[in-house]
């Protein structure tokens, strides 16, 4: 798909789909890797019909993918960008699986506009490093009071150890030749993404309502592994590990 594809296809939400999940892969090769071991293990913790929270849902690349694995999943998707929720909408339109709330998820009050006050899974997936570590501990206390007993909630996110610097650089610089490669190949990044959202008669207003809330991009922190498994259990969850990582990404389920 080019990008002259993108920009006429106004209404095409398949189509904003497929680009934001190529502009996403550029970043994160491993990211349906990741999706795939993320829905294993709420098959194998809580079933194949849980009641689903995706959280900071963007477009709902989570949502699309417990679907399409466990068709008889029900997902509340909730996130506060009207560009990715606009998507969203128009993905999911008719599909009473599907629920979709506008909350800001640093507001204590944000579980109050939830349908439900208990989920089997809460899942998240490149999202909570946009906050910082205060701010993310308090959202987990949250959370855990969000997941029933025996549920899970997982993060999918960057988490960086810090202790070991030279693998962080090396790393970090192999990463970034091998996205050079794929900018030259014609990849579309973040900025050029969201320049194209901003021409497009149906996102435009969306689009810049999203600018006025978040800016370029919220950095956040990048917490090791450790440090989430460690304020997960001390914010009311039983267990927390990793269960699958990249060089620079984990994901980490916690149960309840």
């Amino acid at each position: 798909m080019t990008n002259a594809d993108i920009t006429t296809a106004t209404a095409d939400w398949h189509a904003w789909q497929e680009s934001w999940d190529r502009q996403q892969e550029w970043y994160l090769p491993d990211r349906e890797e990741r999706f795939r071991i993320m829905l294993d293990m709420v098959e194998a913790l809580v079933g194949t019909a849980p009641r689903v929270l995706d959280l900071a849902c963007g477009t709902g690349s989570i949502t699309a993918r417990l679907l399409g694995r466990l068709p008889d999943a029900t997902s509340t998707g909730v996130d506060l960008d009207p560009a990715l929720l606009a998507i969203a909408e128009g993905t999911f339109a008719g599909d009473d699986r599907v629920r979709l709330v506008t909350a800001d998820l640093k507001d204590p009050d944000w579980p109050a506009k939830l349908p439900y006050d208990a989920y089997d899974a809460v899942l998240t997936a490149t999202a909570l490093h946009w906050l910082h570590r205060e701010p993310l501990a308090d959202l987990y206390g949250r959370v855990a009071g969000l997941v029933r007993a025996g549920g899970v909630f997982m993060n999918a996110d960057h988490m960086i150890d810090e202790t070991t610097p030279r693998i962080n650089a090396a790393e970090r610089a192999q990463r970034h030749t091998r996205m050079d490669q794929a900018k030259r190949d014609g990849i579309l990044d973040w900025a050029e993404w969201w320049q194209l959202a901003a021409k497009d008669p149906v996102l435009a207003e969306p689009t810049a309502r999203r600018y006025e809330i978040y800016g370029e991009h919220a950095d956040g922190d990048m917490p090791s592994a450790q440090w989430h498994a460690r304020v997960l259990r001390e914010k009311g969850f039983g267990e927390a590990r990793p269960v699958w990582c990249s060089p620079s990404d984990t994901l980490l389920p916690a149960v309840k």
